[in-house]
């Protein structure tokens, strides 16, 4: 009995709760009903209610029942308050005024002050509650009689009784046998009883004694299909109607007539009434649950007509900021994913290995021929460039899209022009005898600062072309342009080194500011959204907890318990992509010279056209990919919530609605179609697909060494350029 009671109370506290949460006013119906349905719970009391209209003799069956005239009786409606009848060792009174003040009196004269209706028939306003105490054996078991105020009055006393019911165990609704079941009776029967799970109802008909023997019978037979159609929660065995003449009754109480006590009705009505209370009281949450379950869902229901709309508001705010951080994520995986390529490009043509085979021998020529710092800037400083640019490019994007800190430069300086001291000048000039070595004429001196002739130039294509480590007992047979040729390659490389690991310093330091350029702040969220996620949270806990404490006693809900929100944090913070490893360039090794000299450049490549490796052309592809795909999310951040398809190009969403095409205009899209070998109405996306594979394909860079197939190529992409732009803009 304890765990049930504390079951009960949590429900209470629970109910109250979650009423809280509503705001309701103070003097709402539904208000009124959850604080007297939450008192009920944990009252340990069984309680019954005498209810019907006025002057149908409520207060005249209850002093029949307790043998005395204890409620006030007149012949116009006199019960001003609800009086509840307590068990008590004497017959005293105990009234509780609004303001706190308690009055107790001994004997039930003090009604007539406080709980009858005043002459305008109006309740006392400064009453809280009436309390009778009388030494009845019946309430000595811990049952209460509840006297109620007349129907059909006043709407406040009607509002007082509908109250009061919600706290009754079991219903005793007197009716009149002269007008059986008015309208009001059956609209109070269905809305202040059925619908509000109070099935717990016992008919009893009064004043038959004053009706004619056929119209008794007649009466009888309506008031049984009255009770029959009612399907009263009852104990099995007991009939949920009675016949009492009220005033017979008391009259034989009074007298203590005991034969005329019964012939009324009385005996028999009290008889079933302490069978079924003793039945029903000690399992009184089976009679009380009901009402609670009907309270219940209209705080459900009240409950969810305030969650519902709370939880879409903020759900199309979080939808609009996830696709707003959504897309600055991707970009921003998509800028690092290019300076990431590019810083890795870049890294790559900077290791010393790759340096020494692609411009050792160009370098050495140029010093040879004292033209080192033309081609530095002609040849070395435009890759160079051309490659800084593809890093710091992506850097820009970064500060375009997230107005972040902007990025720096990428200065990767080159280190001084080498300088190359010409040994003594042999005495035999005419020594001719190593391939390439030929003799400079006009008598000019050997120096670098003027020309030098083909001689060393030759030498030095030779030397970088043979394995010079097998030849070392050779060297002493060397003849001085080779002498030269190898100071000027020595020197080159010198300078490439340095430049090597000066330019991969600055670059690893660059690489470095990403961080503070490739990123996005998540901003904090308005406070009024946030006090709104807040009261969500408060509304749906309560909800949740409602429904926790009605499945402890058994009530089933026909709602689902609401999802823990994610727990949010309005702080500001920061995305910036994870650098993934990239594979350092390795150190210059011992073979590094052995295969300098193997795969050195011949002098005559340096005037050669060089065609692009199929995989320089995808890069280029890959960048103009990345960059497209960047634009088009520019254009989603400036219209979040816009419904464009995944794959629907930007500017085609902003187009007004098509007009109808020319003969001429449909020729042109058919024919485009079938230059990028599609079928007719094939999807944007599928153009897009098969524009870039022929590109790859047919891309000029592709045939530079190749006239004829190059003019095909520049021929095939200009008709695959005009194809392209057709179908992206019909």
């Amino acid at each position: 009995m304890q765990q049930q009671y504390e079951s009960y109370k949590d429900l209470a506290d629970s109910l109250k709760s979650a009423s809280a949460l509503l705001n309701l006013e103070c003097k709402s119906q539904l208000y009124q009903d959850i604080i007297t349905i939450c008192n009920h719970l944990v009252n340990p009391s069984f309680r019954i209610a005498v209810f019907g209209p006025f002057n149908h003799g409520k207060s005249t069956l209850l002093n029949a029942m307790l043998g005395n005239r204890t409620l006030p009786i007149d012949l116009i409606p006199t019960t001003g308050a609800a009086i509840t009848v307590k068990y008590g060792s004497d017959v005293r009174t105990r009234i509780m005024l609004l303001n706190g003040t308690e009055i107790s009196r001994s004997g039930t004269e003090v009604l007539q002050q406080f709980a009858i209706l005043d002459g305008n028939r109006q309740m006392q306003k400064d009453v809280a509650s009436v309390e009778v105490f009388c030494p009845h054996p019946f309430l000595e078991t811990g049952v209460e009689l509840l006297d109620l105020p007349g129907t059909n009055d006043r709407d406040e006393q009607d509002n007082l009784v509908r109250e009061q019911l919600l706290s009754a165990d079991l219903v005793i609704q007197l009716l009149d046998a002269r007008k059986l079941m008015t309208l009001g009776e059956r609209e109070n029967l269905r809305d202040w009883l059925l619908d509000r799970g109070i099935k717990t109802v016992i008919f009893v008909a009064n004043f038959m004694n004053l009706l004619e023997p056929d119209e008794q019978k007649q009466v009888q037979n309506r008031l049984r299909f009255v009770a029959e159609s009612f399907r009263a929660e009852l104990p099995p065995g007991f009939s949920n109607l009675y016949r009492v003449d009220a005033l017979l009754a008391l009259r034989a109480r009074l007298k203590g007539d005991v034969a005329a006590a019964n012939s009324s009705g009385l005996a028999a009505f009290e008889t079933a009434l302490q069978n079924i209370v003793g039945i029903l009281q000690p399992n009184r949450g089976s009679v009380r649950l009901p009402r609670v379950e009907a309270i219940a869902s209209q705080i459900q229901f009240s409950l969810k007509a305030k969650i519902d709309p709370i939880a879409i508001e903020i759900k199309s705010f979080d939808d609009k900021q996830n696709s707003k951080i959504e897309i600055k994520q991707k970009a921003a995986n998509l800028i690092y994913k290019g300076f990431a390529t590019s810083v890795g490009e870049l890294r790559d043509w900077l290791a010393l290995p790759k340096l020494l085979t692609k411009y050792q021998a160009g370098a050495a020529v140029a010093l040879a021929e004292n033209n080192f710092k033309a081609w530095q800037t002609n040849t070395l400083k435009k890759d160079l460039t051309q490659l800084q640019f593809a890093v710091v490019k992506w850097l820009y994007q970064a500060y375009e899209f997230f107005q972040e800190e902007r990025s720096q430069d990428l200065l990767i300086p080159f280190p001084s022009e080498p300088q190359v001291i010409l040994p003594s000048k042999p005495s035999n000039t005419d020594d001719l005898s190593e391939p390439g070595s030929i003799a400079v004429g006009g008598g000019i001196g050997w120096l670098l600062g003027g020309p030098v002739g083909a001689g060393v130039v030759g030498s030095i294509s030779y030397l970088l072309n043979k394995n010079i480590q097998t030849q070392d007992e050779q060297l002493a047979k060397e003849s001085y342009h080779q002498e030269v040729a190898k100071l000027c390659i020595s020197a080159v490389e010198d300078y490439l080194s340095g430049f090597s690991s000066q330019g991969l310093a600055i670059l690893a330091e660059y690489e470095q500011k990403y961080e503070k350029v490739i990123c996005f702040e998540f901003s904090q969220e308005l406070l009024k959204i946030t006090n709104r996620r807040e009261n969500l949270q408060q509304l749906q806990n309560g909800f949740n907890q409602l429904l926790r404490e009605l499945e402890k006693v058994k009530i089933i809900s026909n709602h689902q318990p609401y999802k823990e929100l994610p727990k949010y944090t309005n702080t500001n913070r920061k995305y910036s992509p994870q650098p993934k490893r990239v594979k350092t360039s390795p150190q210059k090794d011992p073979g590094v010279k052995q295969q300098q000299e193997n795969t050195a450049k011949n002098s005559e490549t340096r005037v050669k056209s060089v065609s692009p490796r199929p995989e320089e052309v995808e890069a280029k592809f890959r960048d103009w990919e990345l960059n497209e795909e960047i634009a088009r999310m520019k254009a989603e951040m400036r219209s979040p919530g816009s419904q464009t398809g995944k794959h629907q190009n930007v500017t085609q969403s902003n187009k007004a609605p098509n007009q109808p095409k020319t003969q001429t205009e449909n020729d042109k899209i058919t024919r485009a179609y079938s230059i990028l070998g599609l079928q007719a109405n094939a999807s944007l996306a599928e153009v897009k697909l098969a524009y870039r594979t022929l590109v790859k394909k047919w891309h000029p860079d592709l045939f530079v060494n190749q006239p004829q197939l190059l003019k095909q190529a520049q021929e095939k992409m200009h008709l695959l350029n005009e194809a392209y732009t057709i179908l992206s803009e019909k």
